[in-house]
This record gives C-alpha cells, structure tokens and sequence, in this order.
C-alpha cells in the first residue's frame, strides 16, 4: 500500500464528493461512494486484497467479463467489503449480484438500456453506467455515470483520445449529474479535477497500486 498516494486519492474523492452533494441529490437517500475501485481479471487478479484495504465508504466495481471462477470471487469480495463498510458493485451480471447480495450494479454502455428494468425490479440497488465521449449522458435511471477518459487510458481503452479537464467540464456541465471521472487517474493529477464537477474518482490499475498489498 503506498499510503501518500492511497491518501491523496481518498481525499480528493471526499472533495469532490462533497462538492457534488450540493448540486446532485439521490433518490430514496443514497450515498454515492467517493472512490471506486473497477476490477480487471487480469490487471487486479486478486481485487479482494485491495479492497481490503480500501477506506469505509469507498466501492468496488467487480466486472469478471465472463471468466471462470467468478462467482467464487464475488462472493469473497462481498465478505471483504461487508467486513469494511465498502459497498459493492457488480458489473453487468445482475444474477450473480442478486446470488452474492451486492449492492448495486455497473452497466457497460452496450447495456445501459437495462436500467430502467433493473431499476423497478431492484429498487435497493445502486445503478451506475458507462459513459464515453459523444455518447448519450441523459439515460434514465442511473444514480450515476462513469466519464472516460479523462487522462490517457491504461487496459482496452488505450486507444482512445483522452477528454483533458476542460472536456471533462464541459461534458459534465451540460449533462446530467452526478458524474465520476475515469481514466488514467492517478494521485499526481487527481487534484486538477477539483471543481471539475465530478463527483468522485474511479479506477483501475492506481487504485491497485496505491491501496492494494
């Protein structure tokens, strides 16, 4: 655990967390956590030791992209986060959230139809999904959306052009609320997306790094 980096994260979400609190306000009295963690089968083989090690308050997104074993994973991720007051997501498999008791669930964009479903069936659950630059921000029944890139992009999404700050405003500022930034966020420029509109930091690889063993 790198704990100057594990700090500066935390503490910059917290901010934003609270900045967005003034101006997006959640249904049915939800808290958004200020800081997720996505899990990658092979960038975070082992997501269960990081978010160990995550603050309480703080989320986990599981995506198991189809893999072998994913059951057994979520369901030692939902021992973790429950243990430490971290809430926890999963990706697209709404079955395997209902088999493990999560929280909620992320959609990929492909999927973001499925929110409006999800949303009356699961009324307890929280509901994030995927956005990307030029996609539709204004789907129906999301708590909140993810916003990448924000910086250069590690894993699949390498390839794509980056929005910079002033795209990321921009985007956030004429759409819909609450909105998370991700994509090559990392303790040394998480502080320029204070007073970005975002309402929390999301990754991968620097959550990994930064919190995990």
């Amino acid at each position: 655990m790198n704990r100057s980096d594990a700090e500066t994260l935390w503490e910059v979400a917290c901010v934003l967390a609270r900045d967005a609190a003034k101006v997006s306000r959640l249904p049915g009295g939800k808290d958004l956590p200020p800081l997720l963690f996505f899990t990658d089968p092979d960038r975070t083989p082992r997501p269960w030791e990081t978010a160990a090690r995550l603050p309480a308050g703080a989320g986990v997104v599981f995506r198991h992209f189809g893999r072998a074993g994913a059951r057994d994973t979520a369901l030692r991720l939902r021992e973790t986060t429950s243990k430490h007051g971290v809430l926890l997501l999963i990706g697209l498999d709404a079955d395997l959230a209902k088999v493990v008791g999560a929280d909620g669930l992320h959609l990929p964009e492909r999927a973001l139809d499925q929110a409006s479903r999800l949303s009356e069936t699961h009324p307890e659950w929280l509901i994030t999904g995927a956005v990307h630059p030029g996609s539709a921000m204004d789907v129906a029944h999301l708590h909140a959306r993810v916003l990448s890139p924000v910086y250069a992009p590690g894993g699949p999404s390498a390839a794509t052009a980056p929005l910079g700050i002033s795209g990321f405003r921009e985007t956030v500022s004429s759409g819909p609320r609450p909105v998370y930034a991700l994509g090559g966020i990392e303790a040394r420029n998480a502080h320029a997306l204070i007073g970005s509109g975002a309402c929390g930091l999301a990754g991968v690889s620097s959550i990994q790094a930064a919190f995990g063993p």
